[in-house]
């Protein structure tokens, strides 16, 4: 049997721990919420449009995000709430291009409907802004062919995969996710990398996501 290719460098796999913390901004009406995401961190629009991810892992697709839901459930703005629930993550290559998407659609809505400016709900109701605060930490484990790879995939945790998948490509900045930029670029197997980096990670659960990556890496061993 022929030995998996070696890659130029091993792929050294990271995880995170997460703590939410509140950044002491509320909204109670729209007007109020697009004057405050215009100037919140990065790492606020991340909290809100991806905490579900981790926190409900097993649905699939997953869950509205928290700006969606307040404005469809608090705010009753339902068309509103639509729109942002709509919004196609994947697209994004960063997250102010992520923040402008959202801003964009509340200024077109409130233009086209003036009046929803004063509609307000009460302080119990009002929109809590949270920040995502990230603790980067290496796993010890590392491959240096894609056989190593699989087998360190299927017992790496979720939150192994969520950090490589979704934080790496979209908060931290990259073009792509990491398991793809190490097999074009330490394997040289484009093919593969680009079928990886083609799949919309928001689509799966993250033990879907695992067994889906893990299929298509096995059939190049």
């Amino acid at each position: 049997m022929e030995k998996p290719a070696q890659a130029k460098e091993s792929f050294r796999f990271y995880t995170r721990l997460n703590l939410s913390e509140l950044i002491g901004l509320k909204a109670s009406n729209l007007q109020e919420f697009l004057s405050i995401i215009k100037d919140v961190p990065d790492s606020c629009i991340y909290h809100h449009t991806h905490r579900f991810l981790l926190q409900h892992q097993y649905l699939s697709p997953e869950p509205p995000n928290d700006f969606a839901y307040w404005v469809t459930n608090s705010i009753g703005e339902k068309e509103l709430g639509e729109d942002l629930s709509s919004i196609d993550t994947v697209q994004f290559n960063s997250i102010n291009e992520l923040r402008q998407a959202i801003i964009s659609m509340v200024e077109s809505y409130l233009k086209s409907d003036p009046a929803a400016k004063a509609r307000s709900t009460d302080n119990n109701n009002a929109f809590c802004f949270m920040k995502s605060i990230s603790f980067i930490l290496p796993t010890g484990h590392s491959a240096g062919d894609l056989e190593e790879f699989v087998h360190i995939l299927k017992n790496i945790s979720i939150d192994s995969i969520y950090f490589h998948i979704f934080e790496a490509r979209l908060r931290i900045g990259k073009k792509t996710n990491d398991f793809s930029y190490w097999i074009e670029n330490s394997l040289e197997n484009k093919k593969l990398a680009d079928s990886i980096s083609r799949l919309d990670p928001y689509t799966y659960t993250l033990d879907d996501l695992r067994r889906t990556i893990i299929e298509k890496v096995s059939k190049h061993i």
